[in-house]
Formats: C-alpha cells, structure tokens, sequence
C-alpha cells in the first residue's frame, strides 16, 4: 500500500472479492493509524465504520483462532502500532475481549529519531535509548558502539531527540531488539524488515547460566511501566567487560521472558484472569515465542499461540473483524 500499483491493486481485489462472493459490505473495520493508505481508503466509503486499535486487533486474532470468549491477557509485541494516545505501540500487556481492552503494562516510552528513518538505521534506537537514561554523557562509555559512532551524525540525531524534532515517543518491543541489536554490534542498518531482530535471536548462546538482565516494573497512568534502565546499565557493563554478544543475547531475551511472566502473574492475582494470548509480529521469534509460551505454562497459566493465523500484521483482518462484528452488536 506504499506505492502506485500496490493501491491499484487493492482496489481491485476488493471488486473481485466483491463479484465473486456475491456481497456488498455494510461495515468497514480499519486501523486507526491516520496515514495508512487503508485507513485513508476507509474513511472515504459511505460505510458504517469502526476503527480498531492495532495491538487490540492482534489480540482478538489470537482469541478467533482459539476459539475463545470472554477477557484474557494479551501480550503484544511489535514493531508499529497506532496508539489510542497517538503514540507509536509496540510492546503492550492488555485486558482485552472482542468488546473493549485496557492497557495493562507497556515498555517505557523513547523518542524514535528520524521516524521511519530509525527503523531501518537500528544504531539510531540505541543512541535513543542510551541519550534517554544518561543524557549525553553515553558518548564517554568506554564500549565499541560509542567508539564507531560517527559524531556528526550522532550529534544531528542527539539535536532531534532533544529538540524534539521529528522523533515521535514509541514502546515498541521491535525498536527495543534494534537498540540492543546495534548496541552489541550485530546490525547498525537493515536491509529488511526485522533483520537486526532475526540476527540477534540467531546471536542466542546455548544456557551457560540461568542469568538474565532486569526491568524496572512501576505503576503509571495508563497500567504499568516497563523501564529498561537496568537493562541497558547491564548491557553496558557487559560490554565494558567484553561479555561475548551471544551471552548479551541470551540475557536480554530471558530478561524479557521474565518480566512477562511477572507481569501476568500480577494480572492474574488483581483480576483473576488466567488465559494468556500471544501476538504480534515479534513473536516470529522462535526462542523468545517458546520460552515465554513454556515458563508461562510453568507458572499455571493456559497460553494460547498462532498456529493457522499468522502472529504479524497478516492477522490483523481476523481480529478487526471480529472486534467490529462485537461493536455492532452493542
């Protein structure tokens, strides 16, 4: 949908769904995110409408896949996703059913420098998150990210972040693994979507410990916060005392396994919920899926996965669907 010819087509295929179905649509289920294509499309129609919030979406895909009714904990992990408060999603925690969600817990918010620039240069989201918990004074860590950085450039982003500059706030979980990723050394660009992620879960080193880094859990606003401050003050001191990168990998992901778990477990003794939805793009990664899925398990709790649907944005439809068809009802 990000060009010419991809729009024709959509076009088109909906005539043809159209024509050979024999139907004529009266509701339109979109993403809430105002730029997309889709979005723009949708609201053009003379079509009752219902916007749905893109990690909401995620999770009613995997509750339509598993047959379930009724409330569950979602977990949602991504890349991108239009907020309900404007801001870019991407690592959420929610109490959701077809009718409604809450936004339970997300990753501490970072500027994303440069937009969809910080996507595809990934060294751009480890400068963010290092500028966001020691300020300028990361440029003086004695670690190899901060010795390859070129100044220049690296001053023009700083300038961004601080002057606010085309560096919207997200909590993505897939912006996180880039940060990490470029951190480390394994990818400070991309030549496709998610490789600084796919390269850092193939880093993994086999268990040589049971050790795994921490995130600081505190109530906000809008549920809890997942700040990654311990995260990176631990990474950092890995790195100053040469820490082997599949050890650094490991660490992160059991880090993160853990303070999901956590979290759940939370939810589970407040609101009594016991069902567990896994979803979003994110969990394409194999290591990251099955050991969050297993110490779940371990921990009581009843997980549910995709295994038809996929868990990235091909999903999507399934559970925009069935959050619409739940909101016509009311």
């Amino acid at each position: 949908m990000e060009n010419a010819e991809g729009y024709s087509f959509f076009g088109e295929a909906i005539e043809h769904l159209e024509r050979i179905l024999e139907i004529q649509p009266t509701i339109i289920a979109y993403d809430l995110h105002p730029d997309y294509f889709s979005t723009k499309w949708a609201l053009q129609q003379n079509l009752r409408l219902v916007g749905v919030q893109h990690h909401h979406a995620h999770i009613a895909s995997c509750m339509a896949e598993n047959h379930l009714e009724g409330q569950v904990i979602g977990i949602a992990l991504d890349g991108t996703g239009y907020g309900t408060d404007g801001r870019i999603w991407g690592g959420e925690v929610l109490i959701a059913s077809y009718e409604d969600f809450k936004r339970a817990a997300h990753f501490d918010y970072v500027p994303l420098p440069g937009g969809a620039a910080a996507i595809r240069e990934p060294w751009r989201m480890a400068a963010s998150y290092l500028a966001h918990h020691y300020g300028r004074d990361f440029l003086k860590f004695e670690i190899p990210f901060v010795r390859q950085l070129e100044k220049a450039k690296a001053d023009v982003v700083l300038r961004m972040i601080e002057q606010k500059i085309n560096s919207p706030l997200t909590s993505s979980c897939g912006r996180l693994f880039d940060a990490v990723a470029a951190l480390i050394g394994i990818r400070q660009q991309v030549n496709y979507e998610a490789q600084a992620a796919i390269e850092l879960e193939m880093a993994i080193a086999a268990p040589g410990s049971s050790d795994a880094y921490s995130f600081k859990v505190l109530s906000g606003g809008d549920g809890r916060i997942i700040g990654t401050g311990p995260l990176f003050e631990a990474i950092v001191g890995d790195l100053e005392r040469n820490v082997p990168v599949g050890e650094i990998s490991r660490k992160f992901h059991e880090g993160l396994i853990n303070t999901f778990v956590r979290i759940a477990q939370q939810l589970r003794d407040e609101q009594g919920f016991n069902r567990v939805c896994l979803s979003g793009g994110t969990f394409h990664n194999v290591y990251l899926s099955e050991r969050l899925e297993a110490c779940l398990s371990e921990a009581g709790f009843a997980v549910f996965t995709h295994h038809e649907v996929p868990a990235g944005d091909g999903g999507l439809s399934l559970g925009q669907a069935l959050i619409a068809a739940a909101g016509t009802k009311r």
